[in-house]
């Protein structure tokens, strides 16, 4: 203490009001692949143990604070559009932070893009979503052009000529981000199918594709038009949609648009504007315009939709993977703010009302990444007819709950951490604006809910093959096996139902398929703490959507070890 003998008051010693007291230390320099006990558990379920080695070592490179450190530098320091060089040259660039390319470089150099393609074996799918979520759960906007580089590899399968040039750089484990750099052996793809006047209508495309000489699948086609969402538009290449005419066939059909000639000039590719969007900062979007642009057709002509259907597919369930990352991400920094901070006389995380909310978060975590496996599962090589009808109605029913559970759990999550939550300087902020673009890339709530009425309509076997896995949990749980004869019940109305009033009861249905889903894998594959606190919560009479109202019988204390 300091006495000034003039006036003789006391005053405080210099800095005490700095000493920061009752904070959590930063939650870095972690293992996030061995501190996961759910993740690791379905890495063992589902066939992908042999991948156990190098997924605790991305686990622990995304856990540093190096990597997290790049996360906030590339949501931070945005990409910037640069349409021209100083000398007034057209280049259409997109300048990144270097923090972004060493995250999406690392991505790549383990894999999380095409790694089950490169090596398909039982659980190769498995392990692969297990790299693409820990790096997504740090820093989720590269995941993007990482995606679609995975998704695109069925669509270039239909044109084997392209694909024995385009493959190849698809599954390298390099990355070069300059688009013209010397001997470039790898790839970043992307894609671009919707338009300002139709949307998720892609028929409804205006762009024209005219054939530059034969014409029809493999050959070069001039596109001209305007995309309204492009994403990483400084991929090395795009599958886009255009309206084929003239010679080789017309109709909506799919194209292979490089960014880099052959003759190594740059594709008339030009970039309008980059899009303001609420989050996924740190991956540009775009507005581009094609004008005479080179196209190689990739499939038959007329059949665009179908082309590029299996690439959606793949898309949107990277959506779940992406969703569910996030929710790790919320829950684990929401627990480790509870349990270093105290609060009326105890650490936040053992007040009761605080341990309902962290434990309701987990469940809802912990639901959402067993169902993710399970799908990655169902996506490998070795996948049996019943298995591929299975994850063609899944993936859509999941992608619809999981992905609109996001937000909200986010929120939630966010609110844990009172006002440190809500700035900046923390995580959850940046990932409560991230979690909406899941739901809404790849198809949002309707176009999700109306294709799941679309697969029961055309494909009735992944109906069936859906009802035979949720159904593995019958005789568990009398709550479950009563939602499971709802659903049965739901399924058989709406396949008579007038198809307008089919509609009207979609997302009831969807939600209901999805929640039954998720408690049969979690009966199954999870603690009874677990499931039973999950089917109680989710399907019980006084069930809710609301965070923290778990029933007081809950085994909170089980729940939250596994986060």
């Amino acid at each position: 203490m300091t006495i000034f003998s003039d006036t003789n008051v006391t005053h405080p010693a210099p800095n005490r009001t700095h000493t920061v007291l009752n904070q959590s230390a930063p939650r870095a320099d972690v293992n996030e692949f061995t501190l996961d006990t759910v993740l690791a558990e379905g890495v063992r379920r589902h066939d992908a143990d042999w991948a156990t080695g190098e997924l605790t070592d991305i686990g622990a490179l995304v856990g540093s604070a190096t990597f997290q450190h790049d996360a906030e530098l590339a949501n931070t320091i945005i990409p910037e559009l640069k349409t021209f060089d100083r000398w007034g040259n057209r280049i259409d660039e997109v300048e990144y932070h270097p923090a972004y390319h060493r995250i999406i470089s690392a991505a790549v150099a383990h894999g999380a893009h095409t790694s089950a393609w490169a090596d398909p074996k039982p659980g190769a799918n498995v392990a692969r979503a297990a790299a693409f979520m820990m790096f997504a759960q740090i820093e989720p906007g590269h995941s993007c052009p990482i995606s679609m580089t995975n998704a695109v590899i069925p669509s270039l399968d239909l044109q084997p000529d392209v694909a024995a040039i385009w493959k190849p750089r698809a599954l390298s484990r390099s990355y070069t981000p300059a688009l013209d750099a010397p001997d470039k052996a790898s790839a970043i793809f992307g894609m671009s199918m919707t338009e300002k006047q139709g949307g998720s209508d892609v028929r409804a495309n205006t762009t024209v594709a005219t054939p530059a000489g034969r014409g029809g699948p493999g050959a070069d086609y001039l596109l001209t038009g305007h995309k309204w969402f492009c994403s990483a538009p400084m991929s090395d290449a795009f599958l886009v949609l255009a309206q084929a005419e003239g010679a080789g066939g017309d109709g909506l059909s799919c194209f292979l648009l490089p960014r880099i000639l052959p003759d190594g000039t740059r594709n008339v590719f030009r970039i309008q504007r980059l899009k303001n969007k609420l989050g996924n900062k740190s991956n540009a979007s775009s507005e581009i315009e094609l004008d005479g642009t080179v196209g190689i057709m990739v499939g038959e002509p007329g059949r665009g939709v179908r082309t590029i259907i299996e690439m959606v597919a793949r898309t949107r369930l990277d959506c779940v993977l992406g969703s569910t990352a996030g929710m790790r991400q919320s829950v684990a920094e929401a627990v480790w703010h509870a349990r270093h901070r105290s609060a009326f006389g105890k650490v936040l995380a053992d007040q009761p009302a605080m341990t309902s909310v962290l434990a309701d978060l987990a469940l809802e975590s912990e639901a959402a990444t067993v169902t993710a496996l399970r799908l990655a599962r169902a996506h490998d090589e070795d996948a049996s007819e019943q298995e591929r009808s299975f994850r063609r109605l899944a993936t859509a029913v999941a992608k619809y709950w999981i992905c609109k559970r996001g937000p909200h759990h986010a929120y939630e999550a966010l609110e844990c951490l009172g006002g440190n939550g809500y700035t900046e300087d923390f995580p959850l902020a940046r990932r409560y604006r991230e979690q909406p673009v899941m739901a809404v890339w790849e198809g949002s709530g309707n176009v999700i809910a109306l294709d799941v009425l679309r697969a029961m309509t055309r494909e009735p076997d992944s109906v069936a093959a859906f009802d035979a896995e949720v159904n593995l949990a019958r005789g568990s749980n009398a709550v479950l096996d009563e939602h499971l004869d709802r659903v049965r019940r739901q399924l058989g109305e709406l396949a008579t139902e007038d198809p307008a009033r089919a509609q009207l009861r979609a997302r009831t249905v969807v939600e209901s398929m999805a929640l039954a889903l998720q408690a049969s894998l979690l009966t199954r594959f999870s603690p009874a703490a677990v499931a039973d606190a999950f089917v109680d919560a989710r399907l019980g009479p006084d069930r809710t959507h609301e965070y923290g109202t778990l029933s007081p019988s809950a085994d909170l204390g089980s729940i939250l070890s596994r986060a």
